[in-house]
């Protein structure tokens, strides 16, 4: 009704210090590409045997000094990814995301307690390159990827264990915004997308 203000409750989030969490090694996950046009030119088989390609990946926030910070995969020196991966055919959202952090972060043959939040985000894939939209082109029929983005809350404490071929960094949101030159233009929306998010800072344990 006219004249009448709807309150909106912001998704809320406890965020925990990075001191919580320690980080070891394990043992290293292979790349299956070893360049991007080999990565295309697989994705075009896989597309050609299942149709649509669908991928999930999570946004994990950890703080520093009260100031958020997004834990990234780093592959060598220059390319970042969040913790995911590809679905299964058939397989859901949250199943699947939950099976990729934990190939990814967990302890070899352990799973964590990953809760999964909100779909932050859905990036689509029109061709078999590298452009990807937040929306779908009205003259797209047959997108190749869509890739869904969601809030992951992490458990209180963990020990992670990261593939010895990658690193695992936590990058001050403030370092992301609108630098898609370093991180890419999907990481480079990630602060935007938190935006609407209220965080809890939870201090360190006291010694």
């Amino acid at each position: 009704m006219d004249g009448i203000v709807q309150s909106y409750d912001a998704p809320h989030a406890n965020l925990f210090p990075l001191s919580n969490y320690t980080f070891n090694l394990k043992s290293p996950r292979i790349e299956k590409d070893k360049s991007v046009a080999e990565r295309f030119e697989r994705m075009k088989r896989m597309y050609d045997e299942q149709g649509r390609l669908n991928s999930v990946e999570g946004v994990l926030i950890v703080h520093q000094h009260n100031h958020p910070h997004v834990l990234l995969l780093r592959i060598g020196t220059t390319f970042y990814k969040l913790p995911g991966g590809r679905l299964k055919p058939g397989e859901d959202d949250i199943s699947g995301l939950k099976r990729k952090l934990n190939n990814k972060l967990a302890p070899e043959g352990q799973e964590l307690d990953w809760e999964i939040g909100d779909l932050m985000c859905n990036f689509w894939r029109p061709h078999f390159d590298q452009t990807q939209l937040p929306y779908m082109p009205p003259h797209v029929t047959k997108p190749k990827e869509c890739r869904k983005i969601f809030f992951v809350h992490m458990p209180e404490n963990a020990d992670i264990y990261v593939p010895r071929n990658l690193n695992l960094i936590a990058v001050p949101i403030f370092e992301l915004f609108e630098n898609s030159r370093c991180y890419g233009p999907l990481i480079a929306t990630i602060p935007l997308l938190l935006g609407r998010f209220n965080f809890n800072y939870i201090p360190p344990p006291s010694i």
